[in-house]
């Protein structure tokens, strides 16, 4: 690689790391040609972007990124691969998911909307990570279940009173 295309790759990193708002660090060396390819398709139909790229290349371009990765860079060594995706947890999903065929990819650290997580033990926490929606959707069904008990009540105790004023005019 020229200096020109290092600079460009960097400025192309800089500017996936700075749009990213979920960042997944993997190493899926030792994945043979078939594995990759079913990687690969896994990550496409979850909307999520595979690529590999050089450590010290991206190293630089956390550098220049305005976003701080604190002890991410510390993680850049062997073979590196980013799984980028707007949905916090699906990439450490899908790696679970992978797992039960292959013992590959492991995660070496992950940057889910300004929170870091390093080493691959953090996979069950990564998965268990709600999206937005999710948490819109949890906000919504508990401001709800309020007003639904309070509608139940009243529907029941009006029942309940007219069944009283009756039996009371029955008297």
């Amino acid at each position: 690689m020229t200096r020109e295309q290092k600079a460009q790759e960097i400025q192309v990193l800089t500017e996936e790391l700075s749009s990213a708002k979920n960042l997944y660090l993997t190493d899926i060396s030792g994945l043979d040609a078939v594995q990759t390819f079913a990687l690969r398709r896994a990550c496409f139909k979850a909307n999520i972007k595979l690529s590999v790229v050089k450590n010290t290349l991206l190293a630089k371009a956390m550098e220049a990124s305005e976003k701080d990765f604190g002890d991410l860079q510390d993680v850049l060594k062997g073979n590196t691969s980013l799984m980028f995706s707007e949905v916090g947890n699906a990439p450490a999903k899908l790696i679970k998911d992978f797992r039960k065929k292959s013992e590959k990819p492991v995660l070496k650290g992950a940057f889910i909307e300004e929170a870091i997580y390093i080493g691959d033990d953090q996979i069950s926490v990564l998965e268990s990570i709600k999206s937005k929606e999710e948490l819109i959707g949890d906000v919504i069904a508990l401001l709800q279940s309020p007003a639904k008990n309070v509608i139940s009540a009243l529907q029941s105790g009006g029942s309940n009173l007219s069944g009283i004023l009756k039996t009371l005019s029955e008297r």
